[in-house]
């Protein structure tokens, strides 16, 4: 076998190169990857963006979402007074109104049922139009009818169109 090795060193040195050469090729061109084109970056943008984004980060913050929304006007049947000794209805009550929307409506001055019940159709958009990412509840899940309901005390009315309270 060295025999046969020694008088064909020239084609072994080669097929050796060759094995060299397709090992460091495929392993090259393993970690480069895919090629990716250029995407331009919020960083191509320069410093006005971020100085804008500084602004509204150092804004001072709204005391409550009527600071928020200015020039939305809230009609009297929607910020009705609670009656006298009454703190305000669980609102949780209603179905599809969790304890984040009952905060919310409490800091809009909302938190009886009978102020709901007595909402018209532009205090509901306009309400509506306060909740941010639960826009459309009201309407969805029939808040006005529902409280309504409570309202009155008609709990078997309620249990029977909308499920056990």
């Amino acid at each position: 076998m060295i025999e046969l090795i020694q008088a064909n060193r020239l084609a072994f040195a080669l097929a050796l190169l060759i094995g060299l050469l397709v090992a460091w090729w495929i392993f090259r061109s393993g970690k480069q990857g895919p090629r990716r084109e250029w995407r331009p970056d919020v960083l191509d943008e320069g410093a006005a963006p971020a100085q804008r984004n500084q602004a509204l980060i150092d804004a001072p913050v709204a005391s409550s979402v009527l600071d928020v929304v200015p020039d939305v006007v809230l009609t009297d049947a929607v910020r009705s007074p609670v009656p006298a000794g009454n703190t305000g209805d669980d609102l949780t009550r209603i179905k599809g109104l969790g304890p984040k929307l009952a905060a919310l409506l409490g800091s809009l001055g909302v938190n009886s049922f009978d102020q709901i019940a007595t909402w018209s159709d532009e205090d509901v958009a306009r309400i509506d139009a306060q909740l941010g990412s639960f826009a459309g509840r009201p309407v969805r899940d029939a808040w006005v009818e529902q409280a309504k309901l409570l309202a009155t005390g008609d709990t078997g009315g309620f249990e029977s169109k909308f499920g056990k309270i």
